[in-house]
């Protein structure tokens, strides 16, 4: 038995990277879990034959979080098929780089659509059916250390993470003491959004500018997730937690 089993959980942007991390960890403990993806059906298939293989329960459900009527769908569709929601990690995001002044309007739309509406929607209506169902809930929302430091070409994307902060301090004050809502702000993670294949030696050294003098890997974020979702993080609300290896100390 682990100690989910009998949660229900729903991950968005689960198909790779540490929403994956996080979904299949979340299994491993017992949860039933939802992967949500956009693209890559092919990937969330795969981590949710991962999972059943493993022992678990998984489901992978396609949605534009970014989409009102799809985050809607997509949890209306999550809670038929859990038959309801005890956790709710909104990881979907994108990352850009671009200089501000090129930036155009259509740029700053595309990730703030995903990336902060995504998280608004998609966590308005888990909250709703957390709140629906009288028996409370976790809502774990994926920041960056970013959000903290800024970083030159990287305005929109600080910007929507450091937007994420203030949500999750709100729902925090707003749905205590039912519902625990906290948000994990990893620093630079080996993932497909930031892969050290593709890094050129200059990039690479630069994510490698932190105290711990490495990039991170995706099994050193999911514990803080599994902490937020468990019963180890019963008294954890409002927080902005970092896994970063040093990069941000707020």
């Amino acid at each position: 038995m682990g100690v989910l089993e009998g949660k229900r959980a729903l991950v968005t942007g689960a198909s790779r990277g540490i929403g994956r991390g996080i979904a299949e960890a979340l299994a491993a403990e017992g949860a039933a879990v939802v992967l949500n993806y956009n693209r890559g059906a092919g990937e969330a298939e795969d981590a949710v034959r991962a999972i059943v293989a493993a022992g678990g329960t998984a489901h992978a459900i396609r949605a534009n979080v970014g989409d009102e009527g799809e985050a809607v769908a997509l949890v209306a569709e999550t809670t038929r098929r859990l038959g309801g929601l005890d956790i709710l990690v909104n990881n979907a995001g994108v990352l850009q780089e671009k200089p501000l002044l090129d930036m155009t309007g259509a740029d700053f739309d595309w990730l703030m659509d995903i990336n902060l509406r995504g998280t608004f929607l998609v966590g308005r209506e888990g909250i709703r059916r957390m709140v629906a169902q009288g028996t409370g809930g976790r809502v774990i929302n994926v920041s960056s250390d970013l959000s903290f430091l800024g970083r030159a070409g990287f305005s929109t994307y600080c910007a929507s993470k450091g937007a994420i902060n203030a949500l999750t301090r709100s729902w925090a004050l707003e749905f205590a003491p039912a519902i625990l809502v906290n948000a994990i702000a990893p620093g630079p993670v080996d993932t497909d959004m930031l892969s050290l294949a593709s890094m050129t030696p200059e990039t690479r050294a630069a994510e490698e500018q932190i105290p711990l003098a490495r990039v991170g890997r995706v099994d050193e974020i999911t514990p803080l997730a599994m902490l937020l979702a468990g019963p180890g993080g019963s008294f954890i609300t409002g927080q902005i937690l970092g896994a970063n290896g040093g990069s941000a100390m707020p």
